[in-house]
């Protein structure tokens, strides 16, 4: 009985951890999009994005992102979008792609982003 706790345990713990990153894109096709010159947009708050952010992003926080639509240029252009976890950020891509952005990425998380 040990052994099946123990079992669900780990599966829960691995579905909660695999499930933060959920909606994010590959890791390859985000450097990739980055390379080729996306607008990487950080969708945290600004308290969050001061304390620490990805190379070259800009601040668009998820409450501002419908607001804002005029900052994320060409509807046509690419962009990658990051925040904590990828939950604000698969939020923003939604929002993005129903207002005619045709080229949205879910970063996922920070600690998902390729290094610069």
């Amino acid at each position: 009985m040990k052994s099946i706790s123990a079992m669900v345990a780990v599966f829960a713990f691995l579905t909660l951890t695999f499930a933060c990153r959920a909606g994010g894109a590959d890791a390859a096709v985000v450097r990739e999009k980055i390379k080729a010159g996306a607008l990487v947009v950080d969708v945290r708050t600004p308290a969050e994005f001061a304390s620490g952010a990805y190379q070259g992003a800009i601040n668009i926080p998820l409450d501002q992102v419908e607001k804002r639509l005029a900052d994320f240029g060409a509807r046509k252009h690419a962009i990658v979008v990051y925040c904590r976890t990828g939950n604000r950020s698969g939020q923003a891509k939604v929002i993005l792609e129903k207002n005619g952005f045709s080229d949205v990425t879910n970063g996922g998380g920070l600690k998902d982003m390729p290094p610069r």
